[in-house]
């Protein structure tokens, strides 16, 4: 079994949505600062973080529509710590292989189409994690490119969200910071995917995953574990999603 890390690793300055604070990570205490009697010395850190940055989970509480959450359930009911931990079958749409191109374009609809054709060869259950590849991990370096506020992202639009959520799944996932199509210019204005997965259908989002080195594998169905940081009362938390491979399909 190979483990393949599908986490952005957490750093400061890192790309990350301007409507969330920012991680911040600074060394509180360093070696020497207090020495034991016997010369032992430990260094430790303070760490400041929104629930929606780096690789994380939106919990269903995230998003509401006209006033309401998913099935009309009250705050508590939907928060992050009530995420049931994943571990089971996963399928991973590689939309821009589908295109013939390891990465898709800044500012591309992901459309129903492109999610069929990604799929050919698949089976999709209800209750397993869809991911969709769509390359854009390969930016993270560039974290003006990576955010899409001016360029824009791929990502689905309203009717590829619907495509994901007629298959039942029990989370979606992406590579980008905000699981949507961004047009260019259009910054985070309008977001249909998160309103039609969280509140429409109560299916989770993983967002900023790192999925270069998996759609390198070519491997398209595999376990995946999910499980984010159970802090209570809170809208989304960070993730190490692990995909578990085969050895003979490492990259």
């Amino acid at each position: 079994m190979h483990v393949v890390d599908l986490a952005q690793p957490m750093r400061t300055g890192m790309p990350q949505s301007p409507n969330h604070p920012p991680f911040r990570m600074v060394l509180e205490r360093r070696h020497g600062d207090m020495v034991r009697a016997d010369g032992g010395s430990a260094s430790n850190e303070v760490i400041i973080t929104g629930g929606h940055v780096g690789t994380h989970v939106d919990a269903l509480a995230h998003v509401s529509h006209d006033g309401k959450l998913f099935a009309g359930k009250d705050f508590a009911e939907l928060t992050i710590d009530t995420f049931a931990p994943y571990a089971g079958p996963a399928v991973l749409l590689d939309v821009a292989a589908a295109h013939g191109v390891a990465t898709l374009p800044a500012g591309y609809e992901v459309t129903p189409d492109d999610l069929s054709a990604a799929a050919a060869g698949l089976t999709i259950e209800p209750g397993i994690v869809i991911l969709i590849g769509t390359g854009w991990s390969r930016h993270w370096a560039d974290a003006t490119l990576f955010t899409g506020l001016h360029h824009g992202a791929p990502g689905p639009g309203a009717a590829g969200a619907a495509w994901l959520a007629a298959h039942r799944p029990a989370a979606v996932g992406g590579e980008t910071i905000a699981f949507e199509h961004l047009p260019a210019g259009r910054g985070h204005a309008l977001l249909p995917a998160h309103r039609i997965l969280l509140v429409e259908h109560g299916i989770n989002i993983v967002e900023t995953m790192k999925l270069d080195t998996l759609l390198d594998t070519g491997v398209k169905d595999f376990t995946l574990i999910l499980n984010p940081l159970p802090i209570v009362g809170a809208t989304g938390a960070p993730v190490r999603p692990l995909a578990l491979l085969p050895k003979a399909t490492t990259p």
